[in-house]
């Protein structure tokens, strides 16, 4: 087979068993899932990846027609080319938890790391070539993985799925094929707390269907809740001595940063969720810390009790399902250059500025509005960053009372005192917004993407930007969109 800078040639729309949108899904697939699972492992300087097994689940949940990734988003792609043409047949963008761990400290000292996870895609009939890349400093897409697979092969796994897990139809409109099918999956939820399980799935779902573009479009949606039962409620919270039994592993303390949530039990997730079809996962943590974390087309998490929790699910599944960068830039991170200068990130709601000219979101700029945009970011800045500060000494001070077994009462005084100032500074900065002369109008405002000089944001205020219960701005509420009539044709 003929190679071109190093990955394999593609033929594309002279391929036969082509249509007008693309591959013809029944000439090439399958209606089932194939789930491609694989480590993912190095540090900064070097990535790889090996194939730990393949496994035939369900019948395939995303579209027949739209087979080819049309977004060019994230920092990851994956490539299905039928090996007997050379054609490209299906094609996915994603990021993961081993990404974003090659922009931490640990990751730049040489530390390797091995992370669990999957690449989804539809059946296919013939051998394929299972292709994987991975974006440079530059965003220039680079082969790191192929390996031919054989779906008829006896290695590829065709287990039943695993018992004792319940599936909730909670928002169910029609063919997976053509909705979003969108499947929380419950963690940190005993076989005594269904009735909470149950509360919360409904609570989340409306939530979500209060908010556009998820109003006017909810008969696009499928929407199912998975549970398997934990040991224990909650999760894990490394940083207070707290570890737990549950279902799929969340928990806090994820890459060093308090707050973000995420799971390194891939495998756990994977096989829950495998009981009902998705095209996104949400995993919803029965626990009243605030804390969550969103991956592109990976997964996101959310806690269900803290009093953040109608900005913080929806926050985060901007980030897993439409691919929308963090607009914040005051609080702590765990990363290190997350977005390297003089290169235009690929999220659709950040940008470095570098083309003015080509701005991603040019066509929804405020008429007359100058670009970039001069905003109160001073007095914001100044304001916010104290707080930040003091909000990470009583965070730490919580941590060591904890570990070090202080009374339960005095505990509860400085997580009620951090409840507090958390409230307070969110509603200084939501009344500071709202009177900006900005408020409401689009345009290219300085500090995004945890920097506050070089990266840009398309408004003053939106639900990627600060906490609270507000909308999308114009372009992350179009990236949205675009990406549910994706699925939903």
């Amino acid at each position: 087979m003929k190679r071109l800078l190093g990955a394999v040639l593609i033929v594309i729309a002279a391929a036969a068993g082509f249509g007008a949108d693309g591959p013809v899904f029944d000439r090439y697939f399958l209606d089932q899932t194939l789930r491609l699972d694989y480590y993912h492992i190095g540090d900064f300087q070097e990535e790889i990846v090996t194939l730990d097994r393949a496994l035939v689940q369900g019948a395939w949940a995303g579209s027949k027609t739209r087979l080819l990734d049309p977004f060019d988003l994230g920092r990851y792609s994956v490539k299905i080319i039928d090996e007997a043409s050379g054609t490209l047949i299906f094609s996915r963008g994603f990021d993961s938890y081993f990404g974003e761990y090659r922009t931490t400290e640990e990751a730049a000292k040489g530390i390797r790391r091995t992370y669990h996870e999957s690449a989804l895609i539809p059946l296919p009939k013939a051998p394929f070539l299972f292709v994987l890349e991975s974006r440079d400093r530059n965003n220039v897409p680079r082969l790191i993985f192929e390996q031919a697979v054989d779906p008829a092969s006896i290695e590829v796994l065709r287990k039943p799925l695993a018992s004792g897990v319940k599936v909730f139809d909670l928002a169910v409109s029609g063919d997976p094929h053509v909705k979003v099918d969108l499947a929380f999956i419950a963690e940190g939820y005993t076989a005594a707390e269904e009735a909470k399980l149950r509360a919360d799935l409904d609570r989340f779902v409306e939530l979500l269907f209060s908010q556009e573009p998820y109003r006017s479009l909810r008969g696009k949606f499928n929407v199912r809740g998975v549970w398997k039962p934990s040991d224990d409620n909650g999760c894990d919270e490394p940083g207070y001595g707290v570890y737990k039994s549950t279902a799929v592993a969340a928990t806090f303390d994820s890459l060093g940063s308090e707050r973000y949530v995420l799971t390194e039990d891939n495998k756990a997730l994977r096989d829950i969720a495998a009981h009902a079809p998705y095209d996104a996962l949400a995993v919803m943590i029965n626990h009243k810390r605030y804390g969550g974390g969103g991956i592109y087309n990976a997964f996101c998490t959310f806690t269900v009790d803290n009093q953040w929790y109608a900005y913080l699910f929806p926050h985060e599944f901007g980030h897993s399902f439409a691919g929308l960068a963090d607009e914040y830039y005051t609080s702590s991170v765990a990363y290190n250059e997350f977005y390297p200068a003089g290169i235009e990130p690929r999220e659709p709601n950040i940008t470095a500025l570098l083309d003015p000219a080509g701005l991603k979101w040019k066509d929804l700029l405020t008429p007359d509005i100058a670009v970039p945009t001069p905003w109160e970011k001073e007095e914001f800045d100044r304001s916010d960053t104290a707080y930040q500060k003091i909000r990470a000494e009583i965070n730490d001070k919580i941590a060591r009372m904890k570990r070090a077994g202080a009374p339960a009462g005095e505990i509860a005084k400085m997580e009620e005192e951090s409840e507090r100032m958390s409230k307070e500074q969110a509603e200084w900065v939501d009344r500071f917004l709202a009177a900006s002369k900005f408020a409401g109008k689009t345009g290219v405002f300085e500090g995004a993407g945890y920097a506050a000089e070089g990266l840009y944001r398309p408004a003053v205020d939106c639900l990627m930007f600060t906490k609270g219960a507000k909308p999308l701005c114009p372009v992350c509420e179009r990236a949205v969109r675009r990406m549910i009539e994706f699925y939903a044709e």
